[in-house]
């Protein structure tokens, strides 16, 4: 018997991406489309089981295509952005005969549960999530290397087995040759070989902070694998929150980390990790054991790891992702006292170089408020010269004329332009009606 096919339309392309291959774990096949058009176009030609629908399209609001569902008597579900589409996701299910709404961020479980009651998939196994594998202990070099320096701010809010404590760097003392900062070392880009973005595996690019802010949209737990060339990197999330990361580059590491921070010596890592390797315990369980750190300055350091490796993969402009959905996370969650959309708009700032700027966004382009943006306003921490800038983006503005009409660098306020549509509260405004890149 084959899988019910459900049709996905959405112009959020990690968002699609992620809501297919979690339909397709809950044995279904997906169908994704970015635009209202596509959606008409793949429905008149083979009508799909059931569909998700997002009211705000590019091109046609999501109305014109339940019309067509509604004519091949195939049942659909809204989603839409609470903050700009939940009235019209209420209006258009009494009014175009949607069975439900769901108002991002929501619960991807959720709505999948939902569709099973519309309809049900065959019973399959669940396919076992594959490993990682990320014990290979790669002594790369990252000599000749620009470097940035992230400030070891914000609170830790430690949940880990008995350990529960809020912690900020001012609870331990560090050394003053290391005033508190972790040096993140951006890497050449190499080449990967180009994947499927529409199954587990995808092209890695400017897109990290999108498929974070599906993850948080979807309020999803599960892991993303990063890879470029040897290096390996993995993000976890636990419904939405990043909370722990790995990577098998010897120089993120957390004794490693410890000495670059100053909280440790040279001499204490090496017994730290001879003890590790001979009883098979974890690095910082031996120090806690050796009296180096109390528990919850591991965790503090854990955490504080966690959050450089996360923004060290921001760094890469090349290379390929590897998504996972998890039923709960594999690894001790670790609040970082940091929303995602804090933790995407810091990366931005202060790991992507002005090279990369302007890449991204040339002098004649134009920026617009997205219709169905990943975080709200009320979520971003902006300093009133970015809300000033911000309320500058217009249709009628180029790029060149927005970085002019603000005193700040011109770094800086790039910055500032870039991480808004890394948050897709901006994006791209083309004047034949489609947004985006």
């Amino acid at each position: 018997m084959d899988a019910p096919e459900i049709l996905i339309v959405d112009d959020n392309e990690e968002l699609a991406s992620l809501l297919g291959q979690l339909f397709e774990r809950a044995g279904y096949r997906s169908r994704v489309v970015h635009r209202g058009r596509e959606a008409i176009a793949a429905i008149e030609e083979r009508p799909p089981a059931a569909a998700v629908v997002d009211i705000l399209l590019p091109d046609v609001v999501g109305y014109k295509v339940a019309k067509h569902l509604k004519e091949k008597d195939v049942p659909f579900v809204f989603i839409t952005g609470v903050f700009r589409g939940a009235r019209l996701a209420r209006e258009g299910t009494e009014r175009e005969g949607a069975r439900a709404y769901f108002e991002k961020p929501f619960e991807a479980g959720k709505l999948v549960e939902f569709v099973r009651s519309l309809v049900p998939p065959p019973r399959l196994s669940p396919a076992p999530a594959p490993d990682f594998d990320l014990d290979i202990d790669l002594d790369l070099t990252e000599s000749g290397e620009p470097s940035t320096e992230l400030e070891m701010t914000g609170q830790i809010r430690v949940e880990a087995g008995s350990v529960q404590a809020l912690l900020t760097g001012q609870d331990f003392h560090l050394p003053a040759a290391s005033p508190g900062q972790v040096v993140v070392r951006p890497r050449a880009a190499e080449q990967e070989e180009s994947a499927d973005g529409r199954t587990r595996r995808g092209v890695l690019r400017d897109n990290l902070p999108h498929l974070i802010g599906a993850f948080w949209q979807l309020r999803e737990t599960g892991e993303i694998l990063l890879e470029r060339g040897k290096v390996k990197k993995a993000i976890f999330f636990e419904k939405g929150h990043p909370v722990f990361a790995l990577s098998n580059l010897a120089a993120e590491r957390l004794g490693t980390f410890l000495v670059r921070v100053g909280r440790i010596t040279e001499a204490q890592h090496r017994e730290a990790m001879a003890r590790s390797e001979g009883d098979g315990r974890r690095l910082g369980d031996a120090l806690v054991s050796m009296g180096i750190l109390q528990e919850v300055e591991r965790m503090y350091y854990v955490a504080q790891q966690v959050k450089a490796i996360i923004y060290s993969a921001f760094a890469w402009e090349e290379g390929t992702y590897r998504m996972t959905f998890l039923d709960k996370a594999r690894h001790e969650p670790i609040r970082l006292g940091l929303h995602p959309a804090q933790l995407i708009s810091r990366a931005i700032k202060k790991i992507y170089p002005l090279s990369r700027y302007k890449r991204m966004l040339a002098p004649e382009d134009r920026l617009v408020p997205t219709a169905d943006p990943i975080f709200h306003l009320t979520e971003v921490e902006l300093e009133t010269w970015e809300a000033q800038l911000l309320a500058k983006a217009t249709k009628e503005r180029t790029v060149a004329e927005l970085l002019a009409a603000t005193p700040r660098p011109q770094p800086e306020a790039y910055g500032a332009l870039v991480a808004l549509m890394g948050l897709k509260i901006l994006e791209k405004y083309d004047p034949r009606g489609k947004t985006g890149a």
